[in-house]
């Protein structure tokens, strides 16, 4: 039986929780889909496992067989009742903080007073998460605790995002091999799956490393503008742009999911019109 690893990003892309509008059967058809013994399912997510868990519950949701959470920095594998976190990712990615433990890294970096701790399950094993005052200096910030980090031979990735809603800076410091990447090309070795049969579909900036590989991608319809122009500006022969025709869904969230995987595989696309 020949077996296929699709991969997704949750928010905008699986789940409709942006402002365009999905189609009403998509979801219905992506749960039938992935519900097949040939379609091995990875959600690929920057939520950690209660958010994914949260998510699930909430959009309803198929259970996967994998999540790699944390902005890359984790791997799961999932039984019927269990969460697994694979060590094997853990010490492949591991020597870029100089094999530090997340709480020693911590120590190191306690010396800036504006970085304030996250909660403990908002942390991972290679995953530092701070708080940052909006009224900080984040570049600055960035560049002294680069040349720490860098004195100290730990090669590590700092992500600066907002929250919004709280109005708080947010500061991940990762490994740099710690990513979506790096994160789907280890389970695909660890899985056996090659590019043929290897699907990942995204839809924003933290999604593009992905997108932009060698892997074969789709990046959904409701795409914000940015991410789509520099996608054409780039024009990587393995990524495909859903556009809504597909079995007059909208290509919007899960129906470009479905779009991109009939575009890949013959099969899926077979199955997708039996269904229709």
């Amino acid at each position: 039986m020949k077996k296929f690893l699709l991969c997704t990003d949750l928010d905008r892309t699986l789940i409709p929780n942006g402002a365009q509008p999905a189609s009403p059967d998509a979801m219905g058809q992506f749960k039938q889909l992935v519900s097949r013994a040939e379609i091995t399912l990875a959600y690929v997510t920057g939520r950690h496992q209660a958010l994914i868990e949260q998510a699930i519950a909430e959009f309803d949701l198929p259970r996967p067989d994998f999540a790699i959470a944390d902005v890359g920095s984790t791997i799961y594998q999932l039984g019927p009742s269990d969460w697994r976190q694979w060590d094997e990712w853990d010490k492949q990615i591991a020597p870029d903080w100089r094999g530090w433990s997340h709480d020693e890294l911590y120590r190191f970096l306690s010396v800036f007073p504006v970085l304030q701790l996250q909660e403990k399950e908002k942390q991972g094993r290679h995953k530092l998460s701070f708080y940052i005052t909006l009224e900080t200096d984040a570049h600055a910030l960035r560049l002294e605790m680069d040349v720490r980090l860098a004195q100290a031979g730990i090669r590590a990735n700092l992500i600066w995002s907002i929250d919004e809603e709280a109005g708080v800076g947010l500061l991940d410091v990762l490994p740099v091999s710690a990513n979506k990447l790096h994160a789907i090309r280890f389970l695909m070795q660890r899985e056996g799956f090659g590019h043929e049969n290897t699907v990942f579909a995204g839809d924003s900036g933290n999604d593009l490393d992905v997108l932009l590989s060698d892997i074969p991608s789709v990046l959904v319809a409701n795409a914000d503008a940015e991410v789509k122009g520099r996608a054409a500006a780039a024009s990587p022969q393995t990524l495909y742009v859903a556009s809504g025709y597909y079995l007059g869904m909208n290509g919007n969230y899960s129906a470009g999911i479905l779009e991109g995987a009939a575009h890949y595989w013959p099969e899926v696309n077979l199955w997708l019109r039996e269904l229709n």
